[in-house]
């Protein structure tokens, strides 16, 4: 029987799931604003959400009608099978949680993964047609065009645009400058792609044209060095490909066009890259930087190599891997200390920042076989589908003719832009819906989606009324699937919004509000996030509300924090991270009691850390501040400097040795860290400066004095009593020329001070 089914043939139930599909398409502009990870969360709860709906109405189609039946072809095949191997991995995965249902932040795992395999076969099973597929890619179009338009929005200062306020870098509705170009590499092709297509009419052609033109500012405004290279090796493919097939003298020229533009941009880089034009323009000094050197591009390969010895440990995980959505634990195992450069600064890479690099470590040699194949597959078939070389295509004779060789063309530029790209990044969802997309598209065009016209019959079984019996097969099935609708969307999502309410609540300064909150959320007992929550909740005990001298209150919610970093143990027995926060949590418990039973509990989680990964430079620091609590400064100081040996570029490091050293009445060693502290960069805080004001005025140390005065003065200029106290500091060291100076901005910023200012100025002239 024809797999080619007419629009006026197809029935009510097949519509409707091709509008379900069609509104999948909006997916990448949905945004949570009051939820954790807001560009991403929301998008995989909705998508999840239509997909378990369409999947029961799917069901019962092809019970109805076996034309709609999944296509079992190279491209479906090879999907199977990486899922089926997605699925072991997770089996013998060192957090098979976690691999099954993904980390609340970009909301992976083998169950989001599914969808998305579900998705690729209702949409190639119900999109038969030219005009059905050409509608859909309209809107995927569209969307990416509102999005791009949002991104634009973003150098702006608009309250209701998320990520606002003259942005460098734009990330539309993607969240992340990297990932959104990785989208729009999708939207341009796509809409160049069709522009110059025969199945877009001349009249419709500058949609498309102004698509391409939109998406391809956003690219170049997310400044993501992989996404241009990318971009621009994709165009230079396409236009060889179609100078070569065409051989018009217009693409011949915009190929030599590309060139010479290529060669000159490459040029102005190595010749003025470090002019002060190019620094001072914070875009071009970043897009002109081709520096294997550079920070962000050698965070890359330390994390890719830290994976790729996790990927060489057993036999297991060069097979199978560590686990989908586990990239970290290898990591951790294999840390580079140069990542860490100082308090706040990225140290916990989740995923490889290289889908390649992603897969093998995390799903193994098998998987990652199968993720080379299938881009080598969609290549040769479209190679195939340009050079008119499928079987199909030699008697297609039907008027909806599929046959265009600059869909071929294009979408292989498509494919390859993306590799590249997806070298320096990873997936997510709203990637995910455009290459699923794609790959149904390709798998229409080039596995016989086309029919002769004399093979084309109706079915008699393409009406538009549904038996009762399959009216009830959908209302029994929709049962189970609203329970799970509810039970891996819904609850997540409440988890997900009362620990938002728990951190606004904190900032607030309410902390039983906070904390009940976070308490809730966790009670929920989500699917997915409840590390993200606990996470949340510890940072705010630590950072935000207990204190030297906790209350009652307080205690027990540091308890409850450490009740719950017990369960996280056990969930996540391969993370060093539950162990430096249970650390943290026994430190300020143990504050004040150096013969506190929590100090040596600290002790041990934070040894624990140490062992799953050695290092980490943090452990070091927690391991150094339980020996501070237990006042035993030789120990403290022992593993303050084994932080030191590990980065030794790192102020901080230098700056907690030096306190360090005071606690131990070591002076002379306390005043040479401090000053290295402050050599290598380490930026004191207002009460870092105070306490070490205090310290430095005890032993009359009026050069240090200085600094540190200076240093505050710079936190605090217009405060004049820090200019007076600067003023005296400068003139105790002899400094005379500064005091006078720094006297008489005092009394500019404060008239009270005018008086005793002169007095001042007067005594340290006539000395």
């Amino acid at each position: 029987m024809s797999t080619k089914i007419k629009e006026n043939k197809i029935p009510g139930l097949a519509i409707f799931i091709q509008w379900g599909i069609y509104l999948t398409a909006l997916m990448p502009l949905i945004v949570f604003r009051d939820y954790i990870s807001p560009f991403h969360f929301g998008k995989v709860i909705v998508f999840r959400s239509i997909i378990e709906i369409l999947f029961i109405f799917y069901l019962a189609l092809i019970t109805l009608n076996k034309e709609y039946r999944p296509k079992l072809n190279i491209f479906s095949k090879t999907l199977l099978l990486f899922t089926g191997l997605f699925g072991v991995s997770t089996l013998f995965s060192v957090n098979s949680s976690l691999s099954f249902w993904g980390a609340l932040e970009r909301m992976g795992g083998l169950w989001t993964f599914i969808h998305f395999v579900v998705f690729f076969f209702i949409i190639t099973s119900v999109f038969k047609t030219k005009k059905s597929w050409l509608f859909f890619l309209q809107i995927t179009i569209a969307v990416g065009i509102v999005s791009a338009i949002y991104g634009f929005l973003q150098k702006g200062d608009f309250s209701f645009i998320m990520g606002s306020g003259g942005r460098l870098r734009i990330f539309g509705t993607i969240g992340n400058p990297a990932l959104f170009a990785g989208y729009e590499i999708f939207v341009f092709f796509l809409s160049l792609t069709l522009a110059l297509s025969s199945w877009v009419s001349r009249n419709g052609k500058e949609y498309y044209w102004g698509a391409a033109l939109l998406s391809g500012i956003a690219i170049a405004m997310t400044a993501v060095r992989g996404a241009l290279l990318g971009t621009a090796i994709g165009i230079l493919i396409f236009v060889i490909l179609y100078s070569l097939k065409y051989k018009t003298k217009i693409a011949k020229r915009i190929l030599y066009g590309i060139v010479v533009l290529g060669i000159l941009f490459s040029g102005f880089s190595l010749i003025f890259g470090g002019s002060s034009f190019v620094k001072d323009s914070r875009y071009l000094a970043r897009v002109t930087d081709f520096s294997l050197k550079s920070f962000t591009v050698q965070t890359r390969f330390w994390a890719w190599q830290a994976g790729l010895e996790g990927w060489v440990e057993t036999p297991k995980t060069v097979l199978l891997g560590w686990g989908p959505e586990n990239f970290n634990v290898p990591f951790s195992k294999h840390f580079n200390p140069k990542f860490y450069t100082g308090d706040g600064s990225e140290t916990l890479f989740d995923r490889g920042h290289n889908m390649f690099v992603e897969i093998l470590v995390t799903m193994g040699l098998f998987n990652f076989l199968v993720y080379v194949f299938l881009f080598g597959a969609l290549i040769y078939f479209l190679r195939m589908y340009k050079n008119k070389k499928l079987k199909w295509q030699k008697d297609n004779t039907n008027d909806d003719n599929l046959n265009d060789p600059v869909l071929g063309m294009g979408l292989i530029s498509l494919i390859i832009a993306y590799m590249i790209h997806n070298f320096f990044i990873f997936d997510t969802s709203a990637n995910f819906l455009v290459f699923f997309s794609v790959l149904g598209f390709v798998s229409f065009l080039t596995i016989g989606q086309g029919a002769k016209k004399s093979e084309e019959k109706p079915d008699h079984k393409t009406k538009d009324s549904v038996p009762s019996w399959a009216q009830a097969m959908i209302v029994i099935l929709l049962i189970p699937a609203l329970i799970i609708i509810y039970k891996t969307n819904i609850v997540p999502k409440n988890a997900n919004f009362a620990s938002t309410r728990g951190i606004i609540a904190g900032w607030d300064g309410k902390f039983t509000l906070a904390m009940d909150y976070y308490k809730e959320a966790l009670a929920l007992n989500p699917v997915t996030g409840k590390f993200e929550i606990r996470e949340k909740m510890i940072k705010y005990l630590n950072g935000e509300s207990v204190k030297d001298g906790m209350t009652k209150e307080e205690e027990d919610a540091v308890n409850f924090a450490l009740g719950e970093m017990e369960k996280e143990k056990k969930d996540s027995p391969e993370s060093y991270l539950p162990y430096i926060y249970a650390s943290r949590m026994y430190i300020l418990l143990g504050m004040g009691d150096p013969n506190s039973k929590y100090n040596d509990l600290a002790l041990q989680n934070s040894m624990k850390a140490l062992e799953i990964s050695p290092t980490f430079v943090k452990t070091y620091h927690e391991i150094a501040q339980a020996y501070l609590n237990k006042q035993d400064y030789i120990s403290a100081i022992d593993y303050f400097k084994k932080a030191v040996d590990l980065a030794p570029d790192v102020g901080v490091s230098y700056w907690y040795l030096a306190r360090a050293y005071v606690k131990a009445e070591m002076p002379n060693k306390a005043d040479e860290y401090f000053d290295i502290a402050l050599a290598k960069g380490h930026s004191l805080s207002k009460t870092d400066i105070l306490g070490q004001i205090t310290y430095y005025f005890g032993k009359k140390d009026y050069q240090r004095l200085v600094v540190l005065y200076e240093r505050l003065v710079k936190l605090e200029p217009d405060k004049a009593e820090h200019r007076a106290k600067l003023a005296v500091a400068y003139a105790e060291a002899g400094m005379i020329d500064q005091a006078i100076l720094s006297a008489r901005k005092a009394a500019e910023l404060d008239k009270s001070f005018a008086v005793e200012a002169e007095r001042f100025i007067l005594q340290i002239q006539s000395k």
